[in-house]
């Protein structure tokens, strides 16, 4: 999240004062927009990833600081729940061999935090929803014991006076109600993160938005929550019901604080100005403002700060490094099942993002995008589709085995070595083809082990059996 937030308590006059902040650091932002060669330079590439920290027989375990501790990695940060931590992986260009990078690194990174959880009796596990979490996991001692993460939960209630309340439709149905934020831990997801120019930014954040429908399609990983049968990737849902700060009279007024969006964007500007005019803030903690050196870009470190508690699918970031730049960052993909599936996942997102920035997607109806996105979180591989150029509507499985060359001209048009794309879109098709993702893997598994408590926690632990060789999920067997 950014800054460190030394306590949980905010007084009225603290949020007026944070939000004039906000307005000033809103319009030096767009001054440094528009300065001419501001954000310029290489394409790279990032990630987080967010896992759980699981006992040996797949029950969370609350322990995500003393494991930060013993692997002394600072790219570990605890999370918002203490059997979460996240991992930030180094970025690099994504000319060349990226996505291999990124699989050492997060081979290397997840054996770190599996070695370090054993120190505390535990181990690590990247999976989109942790299938033997049970209500009684969600309590306020879930809580990471950190200023932040206690000043966000005030926050959002401050927000939201009555409880939150989640209810998802899929094959079954779940309906629940909290005080705080706390379900928000029960999601963990594969964050990719591209660097992208100011004057680049609208149509390559379009072309984003277009292309995750289909590779979350392919992709899912959560197929359920706290033993119910929800959507293929159930995350999706859970993870905008538990953080609606909105209550009865803002419900017309604007989004979620998670949300798709409501239509194609015109810029980086238009972003961050909706971001402070519509979303009220939640964590009003104000620095001290130091001007910025020769050559470096001013912090803007309030404008980050809220901007880190507006949590669209895909969400503009500014970094004051390097100079100053601006980010796409993609936030709708699972955690897991293995390094390899998640690099994979990734060259499909940015393949076909690159592809389809060179082109004006804003002829194509905004609408059948949003419809794409939620229907590829519920349906999966079989989620009816549309795409540009496409008449009628088609399984998302058929329509992503056609965009597979689409990606890899995209990825070859940002610089990416072919054999490198032949390799990572290779695992997409044939997941595709063999109609197995972690969600339908994980589903079929706990249905032939009888689908009760006994049979989640048992599939936990095949499942971190088959993720630790590395192959990707569409080789396991059931």
């Amino acid at each position: 999240m950014g800054q460190q937030v030394d306590k949980d308590r905010f007084s009225e006059a603290e949020f007026a004062r944070f939000g004039e902040r906000l307005e000033e650091q809103l319009a030096a932002l767009r001054e440094l927009l528009a300065r001419p060669g501001f954000g310029t330079g290489p394409a790279t590439i990032g990630a987080e990833l967010e896992m759980f920290l699981i006992t040996p027989d797949g029950r969370p375990l609350p322990r995500n600081h003393e494991v930060r501790d013993a692997a002394d990695d600072d790219r570990l940060v605890p999370e918002l729940g203490r059997f979460n931590l996240e991992v930030n992986l180094t970025p690099l260009p994504i000319a060349g061999r990226p996505f291999s990078a990124l699989v050492r690194e997060l081979r290397e990174t997840m054996a770190l935090v599996d070695a370090a959880a054993g120190t505390q009796g535990g181990q690590a596990l990247a999976i989109g929803i942790l299938p033997s979490l049970s209500e009684f996991d969600f309590t306020h001692e879930a809580l990471s014991d950190e200023s932040r993460y206690r000043a966000l939960s005030r926050g959002m209630r401050r927000l939201r006076t009555e409880p939150f309340r989640v209810r998802i439709e899929g094959v079954e149905e779940l309906e629940l109600e909290v005080e705080g934020v706390i379900l928000e831990s029960a999601n963990t997801s594969w964050q990719v993160h591209l660097r992208t120019a100011p004057a680049d930014f609208a149509r390559v954040y379009n072309a984003a938005q277009l292309a995750t429908g289909p590779v979350l399609a392919v992709s899912g990983n959560s197929p359920g929550f706290l033993g119910r049968r929800l959507w293929e990737e159930t995350r999706i849902a859970l993870f905008e019901e538990s953080a609606d700060d909105r209550d009865v009279e803002r419900l017309d007024r604007r989004d979620r604080r998670v949300a798709f969006g409501s239509g194609w964007v015109s810029g980086a500007e238009e972003m961050f100005e909706t971001c402070v005019r519509d979303y009220e803030p939640v964590l009003p903690m104000t620095s001290e403002q130091v001007p910025p050196g020769e050559g470096e870009a001013p912090g803007l470190a309030e404008l980050r700060l809220h901007q880190g508690t507006v949590w669209q699918w895909n969400r503009p970031i500014y970094d004051p490094a390097d100079g100053g730049h601006l980010r796409v960052e993609m936030r709708a993909l699972p955690a897991g099942p293995t390094p390899a599936d998640m690099a994979a996942n990734a060259a499909f997102l940015l393949g076909l993002t690159a592809a389809m920035a060179a082109g004006p997607v804003e002829d194509f109806p905004f609408a059948a995008a949003y419809r794409n996105f939620y229907r590829a979180a519920i349906h999966g591989l079989d989620a009816p589709m549309a795409w540009p150029g496409l008449e009628g509507e088609v399984p998302a499985a058929r329509l992503a085995l056609d965009l597979l060359p689409v990606a890899k001209a995209g990825l070859e048009r940002v610089g990416v070595d072919p054999a490198e794309a032949d390799w990572a879109l290779d695992i997409i098709r044939e997941r595709v083809r063999l109609r197995r993702t972690g969600a339908i893997w994980q589903r079929q598994v706990v249905e032939g082990l009888g689908g009760d408590p006994a049979a989640r926690a048992r599939m936990v632990t095949r499942y971190r059996e088959l993720s630790l060789t590395g192959e990707p999920v569409h080789t396991w067997p059931i």
